[in-house]
């Protein structure tokens, strides 16, 4: 039996090699290079027919250009891109560029989704480098501070432009509002960052407004609904949806004077639910469901009444938390009956975007590179 000891050393890097993403990333490059062989195959059989006075074909492979890396998320990939050579005289020449890997790309998609949420985590520009090689390995190259400073340039001009873009092709009839707070960087303080969602009459949602407020102020929001409406939401909207931030609703009455307002249900099930014990939440929320969930005023009225005869008598707290909304809270079901049709995915679901409160937070990380989240509902 030998008595040789074979240890593995720690990789002087910190970075830990995992097989099965080795496995994946050579995957990755083998599918890459297979749909770029198939778009080349596709070209050269476009111009099959083309040829030369001496009979030769036109359009012919030619080589490799220089093997690249592109930065993926599982890491750096190394891919090669034929060539190809266009015979014909003149200066009118035929230049294969696959349309998955445009001549310049560099970064995969998630890469360039994954650096500004890097940055409002709190990765200092010159961090980078060393934040992506920990996430990506070792081999994660090309993003240095000023390819960052950049970037972040890049940013703000697309979410400058997105938040003067116009919006008077669409009706929206339905706006939901939320004031989101979380806390960007390095700051001491949580800042707020005021949002509006809209729904058009077939239900197809879209992230009109995201800038930041002050404490959901009437002020901040006054500037935010007259900026919609300088940018072509000329027509009131049926039915906003907000929590019981007075800013929004003193702002919304001056601006959008006929709209409904309707109390947001989520909000509204969470602050009841925090008054009571955990040991009843579950079913004082299904209790609750039953309110928003009905068919009719008549039925929303009768679920009401049970929630609060049901949970009032011990936690008297909870129940005023839902009695002193009560009006705002069945106004969907007072303006849009169901016989109207109108009344699917007012209160929290269907094709009609849920309340802000889930749309706000998701977006927000979604779009940390500042463009608007635009999705059919």
């Amino acid at each position: 039996m030998s008595d040789d000891i074979i240890a593995k050393l720690p990789d002087p890097s910190g970075f830990s090699p995992d097989p099965l993403t080795e496995v994946i990333r050579g995957g990755a490059r083998k599918l890459i290079e297979q749909a770029i062989e198939a778009e080349l195959a596709a070209l050269l059989i476009a111009f099959t027919d083309e040829k030369l006075e001496d009979g030769r074909a036109r359009l012919v492979r030619h080589g490799h250009l220089p093997e690249r890396e592109l930065l993926t998320g599982v890491g750096p990939v190394p891919v090669k891109v034929p060539r190809v050579r266009d015979r014909k005289p003149g200066a009118d020449k035929i230049v294969f560029t696959p349309s998955i890997l445009p001549r310049y790309l560099r970064k995969a998609k998630s890469v360039e989704e994954l650096l500004p949420w890097l940055y409002l985590k709190g990765v200092s520009t010159g961090d980078f480098s060393e934040a992506l090689a920990a996430l990506l390995g070792p081999n994660a190259q090309g993003l240095s501070a000023k390819t960052i400073t950049r970037l972040k340039a890049a940013w703000w001009k697309d979410y400058e432009a997105w938040q003067k873009r116009d919006l008077g092709a669409r009706r929206f009839l339905y706006i939901w509002a939320d004031g989101v707070y979380f806390k960007p960087r390095m700051a001491e303080e949580k800042q707020c960052v005021l949002v509006v969602v809209g729904a058009d009459e077939y239900g197809h949602k879209e992230l009109l407004a995201m800038t930041d407020g002050f404490r959901e102020s009437t002020e901040s929001w006054r500037e935010v609904l007259l900026d919609l409406k300088r940018r072509g939401l000329k027509q009131d909207p049926k039915l906003a949806i907000g929590d019981g931030a007075l800013g929004f609703w003193t702002a919304l009455r001056e601006v959008f004077a006929t709209t409904r307002e309707q109390r947001c249900w989520v909000h509204k099930t969470m602050n009841v639910l925090n008054a009571l014990p955990k040991s009843v939440q579950s079913k004082a929320k299904a209790h609750l469901h039953d309110i928003w969930q009905a068919e009719t005023r008549a039925a929303a009225s009768a679920a009401f009444d049970f929630f609060v005869d049901a949970y009032g008598v011990k936690w008297d707290k909870a129940a005023a938390k839902l009695v002193k909304d009560r009006d705002a809270l069945l106004t969907c079901l007072t303006t849009f009956p169901p016989s109207t049709g109108n009344t699917s995915g007012h209160r929290t679901q269907s094709k009609v975007p849920s309340p802000p409160f889930g749309i706000a937070r998701n977006g927000l990380v979604r779009r940390t590179s500042l463009e608007a989240e635009q999705a059919a509902g």
